[in-house]
């Protein structure tokens, strides 16, 4: 068995990683013949942690196939000091991978006791966001602009490290430790990318609410509302995204979002149509107690779609009931509207609530 370890300094400085890379958290990247471990072996465990000011990479690299317990013997020892385990889909494959082949070597194991952080997990519920081609760890890296020297995929190594068996040499092993290498640190680089959902889990500071007017390409003009908030987590990368008429735009540090104003008329419709009478000459419905004085001719029993007084104003659309008294146009109409109030933009509270529906709205849309 080889082991090695090679010595940083931690540099990284947004908030996110220093909060998640503490001294009881371990990155873990590891490379196997396969993908069961019934009929492959593990070759190669990587790890990385921190130690005050400086990250520590072990790699345990087992030099033929009878070492696999050796290294997994030497990684479990590193493991017993760390409380979170942080990987790239550790979660799918690495661990259960290593807690198979502990089981098989008789070897103590502590993967139950652990707290786990699976990046691949993380990124997979940001994919209405991201919108990358795929959520592969290297392809994150693009979208983050890091760059490697490593060339080689975890398949490309199986047949570098079968050759390495029967011949070693210092250029295969050189290419696999690579590989490793910059699997575990990169992990670490690519840590902000969790900023991102940090502003959907409500981590944001509200710094103003506006009315603007606009005008749109096709030639349409209206008002609309501005929310600019603080993010608590600086992200890596500006990102935009329109959805059901709500406008998001995520920049290093400040998030906004922009939503068209509806000015004109709505419905309220009265939840119990049964106890109202529809007036079609106003357009109105009305309780019965006060409309059993309206002559016959001038009245009917109002049904869901007509038992709705009208009203007039500027409005903000919602696809839940967060703010009452809800507005329709039609009463199937999933959308829904509440009134542009002056109370509303002075309340931190109903602004934060608002927020708060309009990107879950959005992290839910497909």
């Amino acid at each position: 068995m080889k082991h090695t370890q090679k010595k940083e300094l931690y540099i990284r400085q947004d908030a996110l990683t220093d909060q998640l890379f503490d001294e009881h958290s371990i990155f873990l990247d590891i490379e196997t013949t396969g993908f069961s471990p019934a009929s492959s072996y593990v070759y190669l465990i990587g790890c990385a942690f921190r130690n005050g000011k400086y990250i520590y990479v072990d790699q345990y690299f087992a030099e033929n196939t009878t070492e696999e317990q050796q290294i997994l013997s030497a990684f479990m020892e590193t493991l017993e000091k760390y409380d979170t385990i942080i990987s790239f889909n550790g979660v799918g494959f690495d661990v259960p991978y290593l807690k198979a082949k502990c089981d098989f070597h008789g070897l103590q194991e502590s993967f139950k006791k652990k707290t786990y952080l699976d990046i691949f997990k993380s990124v997979s519920d940001m994919k209405f966001l991201l919108r990358l081609p795929n959520y592969k760890q290297k392809t994150i890296e693009e979208f983050l602009c890091l760059t490697r020297d490593d060339t080689q995929t975890g398949g490309d190594l199986i047949n570098v490290y079968r050759e390495y068996i029967r011949h070693p040499s210092p250029e295969a092993s050189s290419l696999m430790h690579l590989h490793n290498y910059e699997d575990v640190v990169h992990m670490i680089d690519i840590l902000p990318i969790l900023s991102y959902m940090e502003i959907f889990n409500g981590q944001y500071t509200i710094l103003s609410t506006r009315i603007d007017s606009y005008h749109a390409y096709d030639g349409t003009c209206g008002q609309e509302l501005i929310i600019t908030m603080q993010n608590d987590y600086p992200v890596p990368k500006r990102i935009s995204l329109k959805q059901g008429g709500f406008y998001l735009m995520i920049s290093k540090s400040r998030t906004s979002i922009r939503v068209p104003v509806f000015e004109g008329e709505l419905h309220y419709f009265y939840p119990n149509y049964k106890d109202y009478y529809y007036l079609p000459e106003e357009d109105m419905a009305v309780h019965k107690s006060v409309a059993a004085y309206v002559d016959k001719n001038y009245r009917e029993n109002a049904h869901a779609s007509n038992c709705y007084t009208r009203k007039s104003g500027a409005f903000l659309p919602q696809y839940a009931s967060i703010m009452q008294p809800e507005f329709r146009q039609e009463h199937k109409d999933k959308v829904s509207y509440f009134e542009l109030t002056d109370d509303f933009c002075a309340s931190d509270i109903m602004i934060r609530r608002y927020i708060d529906h309009i990107l879950k709205y959005m992290s839910s849309s497909k």
